[in-house]
């Protein structure tokens, strides 16, 4: 004799489904750019998390994490000259997630937090892939502190809401 199965409750966090979601790189000295530079690029990142609800009567949401790679030729440029530009990789990589039973107020570090940090294994070796094959050493992106990063868009938004003191 088997019991029947209780019901189980959803899952609080669900991640639908992950995607690319836009994805280009460049290398806009090609192909001369392969025959001069002697050291690896230096490389600077950028990152951002975006959120989108997608469904009005549901806590279903698109969380991306945009980041962009942009290689520079370590040699020195010329008086006043910027870096050359060795390539560029940008990246948009989302997840639909859906949040079951929890409450509005936790919604944003939900959303801009922990989404980010499911996907970021993997766009992280998109990123990597992708500079690889592009004829570069591929570029690792480090632990992403997305505590610091909500924390840092919280008081730049209440910053913006500050109103200002005229005298």
């Amino acid at each position: 004799m088997t019991e029947a199965a209780a019901p189980q409750a959803p899952h609080p966090l669900v991640l639908n489904i992950q995607y690319t979601k836009d994805l280009s790189f460049e290398v806009p000295g090609a192909p001369a750019v392969f025959t001069h530079l002697r050291t690896p690029p230096a490389v600077s990142i950028s990152l951002d998390v975006q959120v989108r609800r997608l469904e009005e009567t549901a806590a279903v949401y698109e969380v991306t994490l945009a980041v962009r790679a942009e290689g520079t030729n370590p040699a020195a440029p010329k008086d006043g000259e910027k870096p050359e530009v060795v390539f560029i990789a940008d990246l948009a990589y989302a997840g639909v997630f859906t949040l079951n039973g929890i409450p509005d107020n936790q919604h944003e570090p939900i959303l801009l937090v922990e989404c980010p940090r499911l996907l970021f294994p993997f766009a992280r070796n998109v990123l990597a892939e992708v500079t690889r094959d592009g004829g570069f050493p591929p570029v690792l992106l480090g632990p992403i502190d997305f505590v610091g990063l909500w924390q840092q868009r919280r008081a730049a938004v209440a910053a913006q809401q500050t109103p200002a003191v005229t005298n």
